[in-house]
């Protein structure tokens, strides 16, 4: 199996700044792509950065400029550095991998969520 361990919500004022991580870890071969959804109250889950292995990254509408997206290839890890925080940020938010294991095809795997809190 394969686990995802989030790390880094909080509460934080308007304007502040966090940082997520997510290290995956198990039986993994390779991790082509890992990713940051999250999801507000009575809100669908949404898309919020994704990056692949080689380093493409893509972000929603709502965060370019204010996130950034990075990934430790050797550690399996991916973080998300998150700047300018807006109230409307608030939500859960989910690290997700497309994880390629040993003698398998590609598999998705998703973490337990972290929640970050955007509040004065």
């Amino acid at each position: 199996q394969v686990q995802l361990v989030e790390s880094g919500g909080g509460l934080v004022q308007p304007g502040g700044s966090l940082r997520l991580s997510c290290a995956a870890s198990g039986s993994i071969f390779n991790i082509p792509t890992m990713a940051w959804h999250r999801q507000a109250p009575g809100k669908e889950r949404e898309l919020v950065a994704i990056i692949t292995s080689s380093g493409h990254t893509n972000y929603a509408d709502s965060v370019k400029g204010r996130f950034t997206i990075s990934m430790n290839n050797a550690k399996n890890t991916v973080y998300m550095e998150m700047n300018s925080l807006k109230p409307e940020d608030t939500a859960a938010y989910y690290c997700q991998a497309n994880v390629l294991r040993y003698g398998t095809s590609l598999e998705e795997f998703w973490g337990q969520g972290t929640q970050v809190t955007v509040s004065s």
